[in-house]
């Protein structure tokens, strides 16, 4: 799922405290910098700036 992230998308991702990036993944191998199922992760990376759109991954597993 691709999000824009407009105003209220920012602000309830603070509001909530959402995350959702690859490095909030405890699926994120920071090391390797790949996902444990192998999944592509390019997508679903911390953005350089706050207006990218967002990606979901479908198998996102919260810390």
């Amino acid at each position: 799922m691709i999000l824009p992230a407009d105003a209220l998308f920012r602000r309830q991702r603070d509001e909530h405290a959402l995350r959702m990036h690859c490095e909030d993944c405890v699926l994120f191998d920071d090391v390797r910098e790949q996902c444990a199922h192998g999944y592509p992760t390019e997508a679903h990376r911390r953005p350089p700036n706050d207006d990218a759109p967002i990606t979901f991954c479908k198998d996102f597993e919260a810390l």
